[in-house]
């Protein structure tokens, strides 16, 4: 029977690479009033009131993120200095999520691209090093897709002949369905700078790049290719998780209002890891 030739790439998740058309992908596209009939973001922010371009005081502050009952207007400033006033706003809100850790420096960095880079494709070294470790450190048995595919080559090896048949791919694949694909959803993500940076991931691609058999021991490569969309869709800022905090009502209206508009953008990371197992090792 025919063996499988490498590099294969075995498993790509439902959602697309590269969708722009994802609502989470628009940009510019509500008016004020939309806005606050819709979605209620009357007060946006401490600093400034993106719709009047006024500075706000400590005196504007509502009683309620839902109230707006402004005791008098500010000092006028052009749409670019609100647009900028609001991005440092974003910024310093954002140490919230990012307290501690190797990747609390990267959500700064990524309101810095929203701000100034138009929507290009984000890459960073310190993302791959978090999807490579989070791939390694899940040491779940039914959830792992390092263990599940860890078994599946374990079962699905021609030993006889050192190779993997075409006919028992779908178990490669099948390992990844059961599993839980690489997100950034743990507890310690809230607080290390990954939750607010990816957290959810939006396609997948898994490709096994080589396999070594050697007796009854077997090695193998696997690239793990993963994309996430940092923007925001309407039913994430319906949500009061999302909508209570200053910080993402700043980043709805940076993002969605039509005033603004600053284009959101693809989250690209990439990882290999090792997997080596041995025969009926079930």
């Amino acid at each position: 029977m025919p063996a499988l030739e490498f590099p294969c790439t075995f498993f790509k998740s439902r959602k697309r690479m590269d969708d722009y058309n994802a609502d989470d992908m628009r940009c510019g596209d509500l008016s004020e009033a939309e806005l606050k009939s819709q979605y209620r973001l009357n007060y946006i922010s401490d600093r400034v009131d993106p719709y009047t371009l006024t500075r706000r005081s400590s005196l504007d502050r509502p009683q309620s993120m839902f109230c707006c009952n402004l005791r008098g207007a500010g000092e006028k400033i052009t749409r670019q200095q609100c647009a900028i006033i609001l991005f440092g706003e974003l910024r310093s809100l954002s140490r919230t999520f990012s307290l501690y850790g190797p990747y609390s420096h990267l959500i700064e960095k990524m309101i810095d691209h929203m701000q100034n880079e138009k929507g290009a494709t984000f890459r960073d070294a310190a993302l791959n090093r978090a999807l490579k470790e989070q791939i390694i450190r899940d040491v779940s048995e039914e959830k792992s897709t390092r263990i599940l595919l860890s078994k599946a080559f374990s079962t699905g090896i021609d030993w006889e002949r050192k190779n993997f048949p075409v006919e028992n791919k779908d178990r490669l694949r099948d390992a990844i369905l059961s599993s839980k694909l690489p997100k950034f959803d743990r507890f310690q993500d809230n607080y290390n700078g990954m939750g607010i940076t990816v957290h959810d991931t939006w396609a997948t691609h898994i490709t096994i790049k080589s396999l070594h058999i050697d007796n009854d021991r077997y090695r193998t490569v696997v690239h793990y290719k993963v994309q996430d969309h940092f923007g925001l869709n309407s039913d994430d800022i319906l949500k009061t998780k999302f909508s209570q905090f200053h910080f993402f009502r700043i980043w709805f209206v940076l993002q969605r209002y039509n005033q603004f508009g600053f284009r959101p953008f693809m989250t690209n990371m990439e990882a290999t890891v090792e997997i080596t197992g041995e025969r009926n090792e079930i």
